[in-house]
């Protein structure tokens, strides 16, 4: 590798690529997300959650772990491969904006709710196989990496941005809703899930987001949707009433309980309410059970990820 390339290497793996005196790109541009291009996997320093340890090892040889973390043992192998795809994109930009430097002094961590899942002891031949085959492939739109969203399964349809994860900023123009063919693989205990919450947990929940106690709960009502989600749910009970963003709702009220905002059937009743819905996670991007069902039909991993990112491009990086 070069001396100009180690130059950029090193800027953009300490995060300085978010600022104005950052390094200068190919023709003196200011790296900010600019797609850049390597020899070989960058090294990256990773915090072990686990054990508390930070470790260097270079990209790929993380993405093994990320995806035997992400997705269930003895899956297609296209599955696998398309994971690598999306979750090294995943990296790629989450690295850009300075990875976990200010948490850890690292680049990227192994808590899955600071960046992605990870577990080296579920590697196989097949997972080690998937990110070598898609060595150095990440998904750009404009020459930028993309936000690289993926969950468990969308339910049958993926989200928007600001549908699924309550975002803030503009629509991605990268983000699309399309369909997902996960229904043909996915267990009906996967894909539908029932729960039911208790006029005190919705409160904490409600506390969470800034809002104020509504005492016993009521009525719990959808009162907008967003290709099929609840993005805004109304609350009304003995003390009050608060509406919120449905995806704002299920992180502070619990993710793995609330486990969709596609909510197909509410009940309340004694100041409790029983939801029920479809899929699991935020629904936005890339379904993994919509990925098993593409790989089941022999896709390619550069079209499993293009049907979840259809106006994006399959990009070699290194």
């Amino acid at each position: 590798m070069g001396s100009k390339q180690v130059r950029l290497l090193v800027c953009f793996l300490i995060g300085t690529v978010l600022f104005a005196a950052g390094c200068p790109g190919k023709e003196g541009t200011l790296i900010k997300n600019i797609v850049t291009r390597f020899g070989k996997p960058p090294v990256i320093s990773v915090y072990m959650k686990d054990s508390g340890k930070k470790v260097k090892m270079d990209i790929d040889e993380y993405l093994v772990g990320v995806v035997a973390g992400e997705m269930k043992p003895g899956w297609p192998l296209n599955a696998y491969a398309a994971q690598a795809i999306i979750a090294r994109t995943f990296t790629m930009e989450f690295l850009s904006r300075g990875g976990t430097r200010a948490l850890h002094g690292t680049d990227i961590s192994t808590d899955e709710k600071e960046a992605q899942a990870y577990n080296a002891k579920n590697i196989t031949p097949t997972i080690r196989k998937a990110v070598q085959m898609t060595k150095g492939l990440v998904l750009t739109y404009n020459n930028r990496y993309i936000k690289g969203w993926y969950s468990a399964s969308s339910g049958g349809v993926t989200a928007l941005a600001k549908e699924g994860l309550a975002y803030k900023e503009a629509e991605p123009p990268y983000v699309q809703s399309v369909k997902s063919p996960e229904e043909k693989v996915i267990p009906k205990s996967e894909l539908l899930w029932q729960a039911t919450f208790t006029s005190d947990e919705i409160n904490q929940a409600l506390k969470k987001l800034n809002q104020g106690e509504v005492g016993m709960v009521r009525r719990f009502e959808v009162v907008k949707r967003g290709h099929y989600r609840a993005v805004g749910i109304r609350i009304v009970g003995d003390k009050g009433t608060a509406q919120v963003h449905g995806a704002d709702l299920r992180i502070n009220i619990g993710p793995e309980k609330m486990r969709s905002i596609w909510l197909t059937d509410i009940s309340t009743t004694g100041g409790k309410v029983t939801l029920k819905g479809r899929g699991f996670g935020h629904g936005v991007g890339l379904s993994q059970w919509g990925a098993h069902a593409l790989a089941r039909e022999n896709k390619s991993p550069e079209d499993i990820v293009k049907h979840f990112y259809p106006k994006a491009h399959v990009d070699k990086i290194w």
